[in-house]
């Protein structure tokens, strides 16, 4: 019968295991001076050696004669322990043997002498999937086992393990397998089995298989069966469901050039020709992380500015766990790339008109940040706390109700006629006091917080669902549904971003997201934006207001103050858009 290879070459003794020097040394000085622990506990990574080091140190701690903290191979306990009918080293698997009876079975049986070797050896794999009773069943025996029982707890999850188990067990990390350490060893076995195949080949095995040496030899396997002779990259990409560096390279230009068309195209593609769209993207980020390295160290030409590509992966780093989870994966990634390259294309315009506040600062972002800790200090308070206990008490119970998470599942429906909004690239308005008006609204929205309000404009945000696929405005609605309503009052919406970036970019298209918010919603209110760090600032600020019996001042919103604009300018008629007839042009 074929023996898989990750079985056929599992390592029988500590001169075989590669990868984990510094535990191999430890245990192996252990056997040679005998001062080895009753209870160890091995966790890492799947594949990284763990219940193999197990049942090497179980033969080894019963070898009559080892030889430098290694097994002989050759007395009676050896000969006995390499059996596979040994009843003295016992591998218990906590995920079907997880119960408070299967423990107390265990506890009976330990006080047992072994019967054939010097001690005997209990090896719990998957321990953290014990039950709370079947730990607490353990706890005893750990604690005071008998002289001839030795414990092996091996788990991927040291997280479950309680805190009561953990410090009585001497503690190892194996840590994931290099790429070069699992290049070599694949070299080996394909040496050994007369495997042809390409060093390209083996080198994307290593990174694919994520530092588990194991699932590197499960996929050398299945590309040996695949492949009717020598094994190439093509055999791997068909296998894996991934595509090529070519192929990786045409879709990021195409994305940074922001040809929107080629890139959705390219997208069902991949899907219609079965490949994983996890994988691709996995790819996608090992591959910009690649070219980053070499440009600053080998100094390697980008294919387009820093700022993008570091922009691209960073975002991409942030977002893979959520495409990972998401329910439609291709729905996410499509809107993560078209919201990607309309700010992409809103950062690249902007880059050439520069944006100056009244205090000739670049950022706005900045100022507002800033200010967030001086926020009392700048608005006078004298309105008396009873006067406004209500209001006071609906903005705080308004904290925590608004973390809801939308998703994006819903068909479009054309309700409202999406045409009426321009698709034109968006301009950036020179308001110099934008600032200043985002610190009144978030005061005021603070002020004058109403919790049905903020249930009422939760509804509202349900509606925006419908258009996240619109041609016209699904990235703006997109925009809405990654912010988290935090404050509603009859005026304003404080809304937050996980991300400094994200503010920045939202307040370059605040009179965009106001237009169609309003045409969707019909609600008249206004956004004030900030970040979830900023939040959480003037939450902790609101707090401190509330226990010292200081009431939010309802202040007027100062008038636009745009600098140098033409009576023509599209810059202009957004702010009066956005702003009415409060708008003062210098």
């Amino acid at each position: 019968m074929y023996q898989a290879l990750y079985r056929k070459y599992r390592p029988d003794d500590f001169d075989s295991v590669v990868g984990q020097d510094s535990i191999i040394k430890t245990l192996k000085n252990s056997i040679i001076h005998h001062n080895f622990s009753h209870a160890y506990m091995f966790f890492g990574p799947r594949g990284t050696g763990k219940t193999t080091v197990s049942k090497i140190f179980a033969r080894d701690i019963n070898c009559l004669d080892p030889i430098d903290g290694v097994a002989c191979k050759k007395c009676e306990h050896c000969k006995s322990s390499f059996s596979k009918d040994c009843i003295d080293i016992i591998e218990i698997d906590a995920a079907s043997n997880n119960g408070v009876d299967e423990i107390r079975d265990l506890k009976n049986k330990i006080s047992l002498v072994p019967s054939e070797l010097t001690y005997k050896v209990y090896i719990i794999d998957e321990v953290h999937m014990l039950s709370i009773g079947a730990f607490n069943a353990l706890l005893k025996t750990l604690e005071e086992p008998p002289e001839h029982a030795v414990f092996i707890l091996a788990t991927t999850d040291p997280q479950k393990v309680p805190e009561t188990i953990i410090s009585r067990c001497q503690c190892f990390s194996f840590k994931r397998i290099s790429n070069e350490v699992i290049e070599n060893r694949l070299k080996y076995v394909c040496k050994t089995e007369k495997i042809k195949i390409d060093d390209d080949v083996i080198h994307n095995i290593a990174v694919f298989s994520e530092g588990g040496l194991r699932d590197a030899l499960g996929l050398l396997d299945k590309l040996n069966s695949f492949s009717d002779s020598k094994i190439t990259i093509d055999d791997f990409n068909e296998v894996n469901g991934t595509i090529s560096y070519n192929q990786i390279s045409d879709f990021l230009s195409n994305i940074f050039n922001g040809n929107v068309s080629y890139v959705l195209q390219c997208v069902s593609e991949f899907e219609q020709n079965g490949k994983n769209l996890i994988q691709i993207f996995i790819q996608i980020l090992n591959y910009c992380r690649n070219i980053l390295v070499d440009y600053y160290l080998k100094g390697v030409n980008l294919p387009c500015s820093i700022d993008s590509l570091m922009s691209f992966t960073n975002q991409l780093n942030e977002k893979m766990f959520d495409i990972k989870k998401s329910n439609n994966s291709r729905i996410y990634i499509e809107m993560f790339l078209l919201n990607f390259i309309h700010l992409n294309a809103v950062n690249d315009s902007s880059n050439s008109s520069k944006i100056v506040d009244i205090k000739g600062n670049n950022s706005l972002v900045e100022n507002i940040n800033s200010s967030n800790n001086s926020l009392s200090e700048d608005i006078s308070v004298d309105k008396d706390l009873e006067s406004t206990s209500s209001v006071s008490k609906n903005s705080y119970e308004a904290v925590d109700d608004s973390d809801d998470e939308f998703d994006f599942d819903k068909e479009y429906n054309d309700d409202i006629d999406t045409n009426s909004f321009s698709n034109s690239s968006v301009n950036v308005p020179t308001i110099r006091n934008l600032d200043k008006i985002m610190k009144v609204r978030i005061n005021n929205t603070f002020a004058l917080a109403d919790k049905k309000l903020l249930i009422e404009e939760s509804k509202n945000f349900e509606k925006l669902k419908d258009y996240t696929f619109d041609q016209e405005i699904g990235y703006l609605v997109c925009n809405l549904l990654d912010s988290k309503i935090r404050v509603v009052s009859k005026d304003n919406i404080l809304i937050s971003f996980e991300y400094d970036s994200s503010v920045k970019q939202n307040l370059l298209l605040l009179d965009k997201l106001s237009e169609i918010y309003h045409k969707i919603t019909n609600s008249d209110k206004n956004f004030a934006i900030v970040s979830d760090d900023e939040w959480e600032n003037l939450k902790k600020d609101y707090i401190t207001k509330l226990k010292n019996k200081i009431s939010y001042e309802v202040l007027d919103e100062p008038k636009v103050i745009l600098e140098e604009i033409k009576k023509d300018d599209i810059i202009s008629s957004s702010a009066m858009d956005l702003f009415g007839d409060i708008v003062e042009v210098e």
